[in-house]
């Protein structure tokens, strides 16, 4: 009687040393939030995010790594092909496994996990705490896009089958067989922004102030497709008297002004004395996101003033650009 129960009780002892539970579960996705990006850099530069939840959570260890016949997969769906924006314009991105670019994950196609050591990296399956798999997420250049927020959910199927308990000989005592879908939220916020292009202005040389000629020049914007904005020049750093001046090292002074295309209209920096996208001289309207617009302008000395000591004279306007 004494013999049978110790013959019981080691063959329960060794039961429980030698097994280890690892148990899954399909749970609420993190969201992935790209933030805020201009659209000029959404255009030209690859942009990263990641969520560091997509839907599978795992707690337990294994005692040894995944075997060929472990798996654990993951389908992404989604009603739209990317980042939908207010206008319908879209950005593109691809998924990724890890934070590599190693392992795209294709849309609609059975990806994974188990493979390529992933998941053993992650650490998924060893320890005691809620691991969750995360996916990472890098934006695809050359998507010329209006300014707003986009937005893209997407379907997360998961479904796994691994052994999920290891006994003595590395039997396998059990297999945790599951599956569960869950959405996954992923934003991009395109801010407005302009390339701006902006010549110097130069005079030359002249012995008197009616010696100097007039500039014509211009500058070139290009801001975000279908912006609206207007461009302002500010008075520079020696206004007086509504007069933009040049100042000399001595501080004496040369005031001249810049006017809007060919004409006398001084180009300024408040209401109506800025210049809207709609006067541009060159492709007026909305902005394209690629194409530029072009803004004349005539620079000129005015004639009515004293001719001042020689010297180079030189001011610094700021030109602005308001949506």
């Amino acid at each position: 009687m004494n013999r049978l129960a110790r013959g019981v009780m080691a063959g329960l002892l060794l039961l429980q040393a030698g097994s280890a539970w690892a148990l899954c579960s399909s749970v609420a996705t993190a969201p992935a939030g790209f933030g805020t990006v201009s659209s000029m850099v959404v255009l030209s530069t690859v942009q990263n995010a990641s969520t560091t939840n997509s839907g599978l959570q795992c707690t337990g260890s294994l005692l040894t790594l995944l075997s060929s016949n472990d798996h654990f997969y993951a389908t992404i769906t989604s009603s739209t092909a990317g980042l939908v924006g207010p206008t319908g314009d879209v950005i593109g991105y691809t998924l990724y496994a890890d934070n590599t670019t190693r392992y795209p994950i294709t849309r609609g196609v059975r990806f994974d996990f188990a493979r390529n050591g992933i998941l053993d990296l992650l650490g998924l399956l060893n320890g005691t705490t809620p691991k969750a798999v995360p996916i990472y997420l890098r934006t695809q250049v050359g998507s010329n896009v209006a300014a707003g927020v986009y937005r893209e959910t997407l379907q997360i199927f998961w479904d796994w089958n691994y052994c999920s308990g290891i006994g003595v000989g590395s039997i396998c005592l059990g297999r945790d067989i599951d599956k569960g879908t869950q959405t996954l939220n992923v934003t991009l916020t395109v801010s407005n922004d302009c390339q701006i292009t902006t010549p110097n202005i130069s005079f030359g040389s002249a012995p008197v102030v009616a010696g100097f000629g007039t500039v014509n020049q211009n500058v070139s914007v290009s801001c975000t497709k279908g912006s609206t904005y207007t461009v302002g020049l500010d008075d520079g750093q020696n206004v007086s008297g509504g007069r933009r001046r040049m100042k000399s090292s001595a501080n004496n002074y040369l005031a001249y002004d810049i006017f809007k295309s060919a004409g006398a209209v001084r180009w300024g920096s408040v209401s109506s004395a800025r210049r809207a996208s709609s006067d541009a001289d060159v492709n007026p309207g909305a902005g394209t996101g690629t194409g530029s617009q072009v803004f004349n302008y005539n620079a000129k000395v005015y004639t009515d003033q004293a001719t001042p000591p020689a010297a180079t004279y030189t001011d610094s306007v700021i030109l602005d650009v308001q949506f």
